[in-house]
Formats: C-alpha cells, structure tokens, sequence
C-alpha cells in the first residue's frame, strides 16, 4: 500500500499544482524604455515590398506579445530599426539527374534597438535570418510566396526572442 501511494504522489502533486502561468517574457524590461517605435525597415534588397511585409509582421507580433507598446516616434522611449540586407532564392536539394526539386528563400535583417533619450544600443546590428523551403511541383501552394512567409515568421520569432526576452 506505501509503495503504491509513493508512486501516485508525484501525480497528485502535479494535478494539484498544474502547470502555472508561463510568459515568455523575463518581466526585466525596464518600464522606462517599453514604448517603442518601429519605423519601416530599409531594403537593400531587389525583392519588392519585402521590407514593408517583415516591418508589419514584427509590430504586429510585438503587438500582439503586449510586452512592449509599439508607438509613433514622437512618444516612443525607444526605437527599432532594420534593414533588409539579403533575399535569397536558391537551390536547396536536387534529384539523382541534378534537377531542382526543392527551392530555398534565405531572407536576412539587419536590426537595432536604441534608447532614445541616450543613444544607447539595447544591441546593435544584430542579424537574423529566416529560411524556407517550397518543391518545384507542389500543387496549390504558391512556392516561393509560402516559403517567403515561413522565412519571415522565422525572422519575426527571433525578432520577439531578441527585442522581449533576451534583456
């Protein structure tokens, strides 16, 4: 009867206690410097309008976190900016008689984050990259623009680990 008790314990702690709140936030950002401007990346790319898709998908995921409050310049305490430095379109595996069968979209930004007041660098030029892959003959995807959005939300999730959590 003891054993079987010891052996149901850990369960019937667990149940009890559950699984707690979980942020990924570290709860260590500095109430001064939570709003925080996001102008429209620069794009030193060829690849049309990818500046103005990533910039809009990270105030959106920053918005949606609520860590920090994405502002106008004029009332931000800090301010991210970035650049697009890299889009990518190559070659990622081939069949046995050399033909493209899968594609790859390498898209890499350039960012920092400052405090405005002082011209401190949270980080600067930190860079991060974003992949994704597409097949020569997927039917109804739309290849390259769907991996160009996994490449993106890639970038967007580190974007998050680099500007929320990693203070």
């Amino acid at each position: 009867m003891n054993q079987r008790l010891l052996l149901l314990l850990p369960v019937l702690v667990l149940s009890l206690t559950g699984c707690g709140v979980y942020s990924t936030s570290s709860g260590r950002i500095d109430e001064s410097i939570r709003m925080v401007a996001v102008p429209y990346f620069e794009n030193k790319t060829a690849e049309p309008n990818i500046e103005v898709e990533l910039t809009e998908n990270i105030i959106s995921a920053l918005q949606d976190d609520n860590t920090l409050r994405v502002v106008d310049l004029q009332n931000a305490a800090t301010e991210l900016t970035g650049k697009v430095v890299r889009y990518n379109l190559r070659e990622a595996f081939t069949t046995s008689d050399l033909q493209v069968d899968e594609y790859q979209v390498q898209i890499m930004v350039e960012l920092t984050m400052r405090v405005l007041e002082t011209g401190e660098a949270l980080f600067e030029k930190k860079r991060i990259t974003g992949t994704g892959n597409f097949a020569v003959d997927e039917t109804g995807g739309s290849g390259e623009a769907d991996a160009r959005a996994i490449a993106a939300a890639e970038i967007v999730r580190e974007v998050l680990a680099a500007v929320v959590e990693d203070w």
